[in-house]
C-alpha cells in the first residue's frame, strides 16, 4: 500500500494567524510509518518528498508516485534513504545493499524502481536533480563525524554527515543526523536560518512518552510544535529550526536548494528571537 499526501508552501505573514492546529497540519508530518505501507509527503518546499516504509517481513517497492508524473519516482529525482529499525536491504538497479540501523543510502537520478525488505524502518527523502550521481551506501562508521556544542549549554552533539560534498557526491540533496549527549537537550543553538535551502527534520530514538519542543517560525515570530518519535517537522526557508528535548533523541536533516553548503547559515541567537 503507498498513499502521498501534499503539503502547500505557506507564506509566513499567513503562519503569524495560525494557531496549534494549523501549524501542526501544514509543517508536522505524523503517521509516516507504518507496517506493510510506503507513506510519503510532497512538499512545495524545493518539492522535496520524505516518507516512510515499512517493509514488515515483506518486499515493497517504490515505483511511480502520481504527483511527480513521470515514469518513475527517480527519473529527475535522487533521494536518501535511512534505515532507523532492524537489519533490512534496499535493492536498486539490480543490486542489493544491506543495511543495518544507522546506515544512509544515496540513490542518484534515474535510478529506477527502489525495493525494499527486511525488518527495516526506512526514511526516505528525495530532492529534484538534474545530473545523475553514482550510488552510494555510507555505513554509521564511514559517516563524516563533527561534534558540536558543550555540555555547560546542555547542547553537546555529534552530526554525521552521509550525502554531504566530503562523503559523496550528489546533485542537491544533503542528509545526516544529530544525536545528542546525555544530558544535552538543545539542539541547533543557537539558531539560524538558510533562505536558500529548505530542511526537514525526523525525530527518532525517543521513548514514546517523550516530546521535543521544536520550534519554528519567523526569528521575532516563533511558533513551536511539541513532536513525538518518528514524526518530522517541514522546515521552510525562512523559519528557523531548533528544538529541546526529552530524554534522548536523534533528528535527521536533509536539505535541498541553491547550494550543498553545510556552512552557509544565518545565525540567530537567543537575545534576538522573540
Amino acid at each position: 500500500m503507498q498513499t502521498v499526501e501534499t503539503r502547500h508552501a505557506v507564506h509566513p505573514d499567513h503562519v503569524r494567524s495560525m494557531d496549534t492546529t494549523a501549524l501542526r497540519d501544514h509543517f508536522l508530518a505524523p503517521g509516516l510509518f507504518a507496517a506493510g505501507e510506503i507513506r510519503l509527503c510532497y512538499t512545495h518546499y524545493d518539492r522535496m518528498v520524505i516518507g516512510g516504509v515499512v517493509p514488515d517481513g515483506k518486499a515493497l517497492t517504490l515505483e511511480t508516485v502520481e504527483e511527480t508524473r513521470t515514469a518513475t519516482f527517480l527519473e529527475r529525482r535522487e533521494m536518501g534513504v535511512v534505515n532507523i529499525g532492524g537489519a533490512g536491504s534496499v535493492t536498486a538497479d539490480g543490486t542489493t545493499h544491506e543495511m543495518k540501523r544507522g546506515d544512509v543510502l544515496y540513490l542518484g537520478m534515474g535510478t529506477g524502481p527502489v525495493s525494499f525488505a527486511g525488518q527495516g524502518r526506512f526514511y526516505v527523502a528525495s530532492a529534484p536533480a538534474h545530473r545523475s550521481c553514482p550510488t552510494a551506501l555510507v555505513t554509521v562508521e564511514g559517516a563524516r563525524e563533527v561534534t558540536m556544542g558543550a555540555a555547560e549549554t546542555s547542547n553537546k552533539r555529534t552530526i554525521r554527515q552521509f550525502i554531504h560534498p566530503e562523503v559523496i557526491d550528489s546533485c542537491q540533496l544533503t542528509l545526516g543526523y544529530t544525536a545528542l549527549e546525555a544530558g544535552s537537550v538543545w539542539n541547533t543553538i543557537p539558531s539560524h536560518v538558510h533562505d536558500r535551502r529548505m530542511e526537514a527534520y525526523l525525530y527518532w530514538g525517543m521513548d514514546d512518552e517523550a516530546r521535543v519542543l521544536h520550534l519554528m517560525g519567523e526569528p521575532q515570530e516563533t511558533r513551536h510544535l511539541f513532536v513525538a518519535n518518528e514524526q518530522a517537522v517541514i522546515s521552510p526557508p525562512w523559519s528557523i529550526h531548533s528544538g529541546a528535548g526529552i530524554g534522548e533523541y536523534t533528528f535527521i536533516w536533509c536539505m535541498a536548494g541553491d547550494n550543498k553548503d553545510f556552512t552557509d547559515m544565518d545565525f540567530v541567537q537567543p537575545k534576538e528571537m522573540r
